[in-house]
């Protein structure tokens, strides 16, 4: 008995090691793309057709989703919506929709859901009169979180699609 209580200690440590930590860093965002979650530069006005004036003229530039859903609900299109008629103001600009999930699920499974999300962003937007060749879709599944933490807050944060004007 008296081996139990060092034994139960030692046990304890080694677990507690190998534990499940947050990256310290993200992946790069893709080569001519701008960075979704930096904020717009700042000045008194944005250079038209950029993404700070698509963030300053647009509701937002992300879609949110439910647990395991790729369904764009009503809050999404008043959003995508006011993304379109942006679209419609600004007619040589392209943009890319990034599909991502939270970090529940395999890798796979993420990636497949985000690639859902970006494609049910990019159909309503062109039911609206976008052109799908001014539009792209890529999926990040899990691997570019908006929010660390495994808790419904930063997953509800994670579960997007993100409007990005390519430069």
């Amino acid at each position: 008995m008296k081996y139990v209580t060092p034994l139960l200690i030692t046990s304890s440590l080694v677990l507690a090691g190998c534990a499940k930590k947050a990256p310290e860093e993200l992946p790069p965002a893709p080569a001519g793309t701008t960075e979704p979650t930096a904020p717009p530069p700042s000045g008194p006005g944005y250079a038209p057709g950029s993404q700070g004036d698509f963030i300053a003229n647009t509701m937002a530039d992300r879609i949110l989703f439910e647990l395991d859903s790729y369904t764009v609900d009503s809050e999404d299109k008043t959003i995508l919506q006011s993304q379109a008629q942006w679209l419609a103001q600004h007619p040589n600009a392209r943009i890319t929709i990034e599909g991502h999930a939270d970090e529940r699920g395999t890798r796979d499974y993420n990636l497949a859901l985000g690639e859902r999300r970006a494609n049910a962003a990019k159909n309503y937007l062109a039911s609206l009169g976008v052109s799908p060749g001014r539009m792209t879709t890529v999926s990040y599944g899990k691997e570019r979180p908006e929010a660390l933490g495994s808790n419904e807050a930063a997953w509800a944060q994670n579960r997007r699609a993100v409007t990005v004007v390519i430069d």
